[in-house]
């Protein structure tokens, strides 16, 4: 093979890629696209060197020019100082990089200026004295509600039409006469409508999630395959295995690879673990949905965050980490344009290339309200709102605002999926309503009732028999069981923190009496850490599911 051909192979390959970076980028790509004719001059350099040197050379250069490729220009910043993060940790042995073609040299993620930049100033517009002036309408003023009343005989009678004298509008000092609309009539939204899909059937959720304290399993295809023969064997139906942990895919993704996140999960036989699982799922007639376990979470010394330090967003006080049961972490910005189109396009790669039933994401899928005091956030809520954001992270108002901000978004993904695989399951496993939008902005009812989502997986991790019930009779669960598939997480075990089956099946019970699928948490504390004997808990988890129950019906 000529150096030439050895090059580009190595550029298309992606195994030079290694931990290594050219730099810190600021905003700025490295390189333009690499022209033939310098490649063909690099060749011919290179045909000076011995092979071993040759191929060590080409590999280099190649890593320089994939370090080059960033689709993801981040948006300009307001001149916010740059992070500063602690040392990198070290980082798990991995299998062999995912051989992907890269994508070209182009960037599809322009984004507008700033958002503090001045726009120009209106032209100035004379009226014509000859001309009638053109109605301006007015937004009625929000009227409180009041409770419904019996129709009346008589038709309502209407407000007419009033005419006010407003301030000079020009500098001509001449006074206009504006004809304002009937309060009584509600202005048009010009909004374009969200495309409709139809919705998908409710069904049973018996699920369980594979975590990364599973990983031993979902790498070894014989260890997983002895997994799901165990969960068919008692009827589960559905499996949530992790794809998206600690800023890294653990699945051959081209799409982590482009913000500097080569360490790709490969299987001990050199499978593609979700691949495999979905395959191995599949033929014991279980659903497989991937989940998006980490949101928006990433820790500070990932190379996600490394790459892209201007995707965080941060407190108040400036601060940018905060602990949660993944340690310490970073939350990226979820109403940057940038984060949005990584996140979905890290979906839709796996929906794109998958056979399979659904995605779904957790209580990540979200923003602690103590966040959104970036440069960013605050440049938008004052161009949106006229105000400066409230010192009060609590303030109702500045929850609202960013919480819609990310139903947008959630919809946004939703008509992405729908698009593409009509009946792709979207499934969110959140806290209960008012925790999850007063902590973490997470309107998921309001999801819910917008057609959003198809299926919720509550969280209701309680020791507490009273405390459990006190959530799963909430008004928003019965309200979303009218609706989509809905079901109950259960907590089955932890690695120091075992729960007895005895506990496990009252609450699983407690659910189904009230037509409520179950989810557990997670794989390994079904029977592998569990304080009884693995045949006892399988006959624990086959009195709750005495029959078979498979979703893929629906397909």
């Amino acid at each position: 093979m000529s150096l030439l051909s050895q090059l580009l192979g190595t550029l298309g390959s992606g195994r030079c890629l290694g931990r290594q970076r050219v730099g810190r980028r600021v905003g700025q790509r490295v390189g333009q696209r690499v022209s033939c004719s310098l490649l063909f001059a690099i060749a011919l350099c290179l045909t000076h060197l011995g092979p071993i040197q040759a191929q060590l050379a080409s590999e280099s250069l190649a890593e320089f020019f994939i370090s080059a490729l960033d689709p993801y220009q981040s948006t300009p910043d307001f001149d916010s100082p740059e992070p500063v993060f602690g040392p990198q940790r070290p980082l798990p042995t991995l299998g062999p990089i995912a051989q992907e073609p890269l994508p070209p040299d182009i960037d599809p993620y322009q984004i507008a200026p700033p958002l503090d930049t001045p726009p120009p100033p209106p032209p100035r517009v004379q009226p014509a004295p000859a001309a009638p002036v053109p109605a301006v309408p007015e937004t009625p003023a929000p009227v409180p509600a009041v409770p419904a009343t019996p129709a009346q005989a008589t038709a309502p009678q209407r407000v007419p039409p009033r005419v006010i004298e407003a301030p000079p509008a020009q500098a001509d000092g001449k006074t206009i006469k504006v004809t304002l609309p009937d309060p009584s009539i509600k202005p048009i939204n010009l909004a374009p409508p969200r495309p409709q899909f139809p919705a998908l059937p409710r069904q049973e959720v018996r699920g369980v999630w594979m975590t990364t304290e599973d990983m031993e399993i979902l790498l070894d295809r014989n260890q997983l395959r002895s997994a799901i023969d165990q969960l068919a064997s008692v009827n589960f139906n559905t499996l949530y295995p992790v794809v998206w942990n600690s800023g890294y895919a653990l699945h051959p993704s081209a799409v982590a690879r482009r913000v500097g996140s080569p360490h790709i999960y490969r299987g001990e036989q050199n499978q593609d673990p979700l691949k495999d699982i979905i395959e191995q799922g599949h033929r014991d007639g279980l659903s497989v949905m991937p989940w998006f376990e980490f949101g928006f979470m990433a820790p500070p010394s990932s190379e996600l965050i490394m790459q892209h330090p201007d995707w965080i967003t941060q407190k108040r006080n400036g601060e940018a980490t905060s602990v949660s049961a993944g340690g310490e972490v970073v939350w990226l910005n979820p109403l940057r344009p940038e984060v949005q189109r990584f996140l979905t396009d890290l979906v839709m790669e796996v929906v794109n290339n998958y056979d399979v039933d659904g995605i779904q994401f957790d209580d990540h899928m979200s923003l602690p309200r103590d966040f959104g005091y970036d440069s960013y956030t605050q440049a938008l809520y004052k161009q949106e709102t006229g105000k400066n954001p409230p010192e009060n992270a609590a303030d109702e108002a500045w929850i609202k605002w960013r919480a819609d901000k990310i139903t947008e978004f959630v919809g946004d993904l939703h008509d992405a999926i729908k698009t593409a695989k009509p009946k792709v399951v979207f499934s969110v496993s959140p806290n209960y309503q008012d925790f999850a939008y007063r902590f973490h902005l997470q309107d998921w009812l309001n999801w819910v009732r917008q057609g959003f989502v198809d299926e919720i997986v509550v969280q209701v991790y309680r020791d507490d028999y009273n405390s459990f019930i006190g959530v799963i009779d909430r008004p928003e669960i019965k309200e979303t069981q009218q609706k989509i598939s809905t079901g109950i997480a259960i907590l089955s075990g932890l690695p120091r923190r075992p729960i007895f089956m005895q506990q496990i099946q009252q609450q699983s019970r407690a659910a189904q009496q009230r037509g409520l699928g179950v989810a557990f948490f997670y794989y390994k504390s079904l029977w592998d850490d569990a304080p009884e004997a693995m045949g006892d808990r399988k006959s624990g988890f086959r009195a709750l599911f005495p029959n078979p129950m498979s979703r893929l019906a629906s397909r």
